[in-house]
């Protein structure tokens, strides 16, 4: 049997859709989420191995991690967060949030994760997420490109010090209709006019996200590292209006 793919935050929209498409790729996944009962669905739906743990807290995520084997094939680190506010309105306590789910969460994930990973038969990979804010810079998107914009510092400073044993790549998404962005997401009229700032007129769905995180972990992508793939719809290059 392979070694599992650790999918941390599995059970979000995107964390449950990666975790998805591996279980149907015949790869082993063990998903990690903070909440048993939507875990507990998960693994019914998957046969995935489960564990509790908050990233936020360093022991529970390390035993978590710990237990999906002494060697695993992948990690992908699916936390994130939508905190949108004028940069005036930002409370350290918020940004602080926002640094340690997104940024520090993932460093901790890595470092619990990379003994398995290096023990891995075969090269391993990481994938972690940032957003298309990073790179193209919106009003009232200062915390999250606080916390995202260092999550691609982190991914390239690992792709240079892991290779050849471990790939490290990133994926940067617009928005995405999960639940997390349920509050920009379900009002038809706000969605619809979201969508239309992208080149291919809709947003996002958890799938789209989940199968560019499935092809950076797999083999097909062997030659691909410190790389931020854009999953947006066109709209980190593209303007078709005006």
């Amino acid at each position: 049997m392979s070694h599992p793919v650790i999918v941390i935050g599995a059970t979000g929209g995107i964390g449950a859709a990666l975790s998805r498409r591996l279980a149907q790729s015949g790869t082993p996944v063990h998903a990690i989420g903070r909440d048993p009962s939507k875990l507990a669905a998960l693994a019914a739906e998957t046969g995935a191995s489960t564990a509790v743990a908050d990233v936020t807290d360093r022991g529970q995520l390390e035993a978590a991690v710990k237990a999906a084997g002494p060697a695993a094939a992948g990690l992908a680190y699916c936390v994130g967060t939508i905190n949108l506010k004028p940069v005036a309105r930002i409370t350290d306590e918020e940004a602080l949030r926002d640094f340690e789910l997104n940024a520090l969460g993932a460093l901790r994930a890595v470092q619990a994760a990379l003994p398995a990973l290096k023990a891995s038969d075969k090269p391993s990979s990481i994938v972690l997420f940032s957003t298309v804010a990073v790179q193209q810079g919106f009003a009232n998107h200062a915390s999250i490109g606080l916390s995202k914009g260092a999550i691609e510092g982190l991914m390239l400073s690992l792709a240079a010090e892991l290779a050849p044993k471990v790939r490290v790549n990133c994926v940067a998404p617009s928005l995405t209709k999960t639940p997390l962005a349920a509050a920009l997401t379900s009002s038809e009229h706000m969605a619809t006019a979201i969508a239309g700032l992208h080149a291919l007129q809709r947003l996002g769905e958890a799938d789209d996200v989940a199968a560019a995180a499935a092809f950076l972990l797999s083999p097909d992508a062997s030659w691909i590292t410190g790389q931020v793939l854009g999953v947006d719809g066109g709209r980190s290059s593209l303007r078709t209006k005006g």
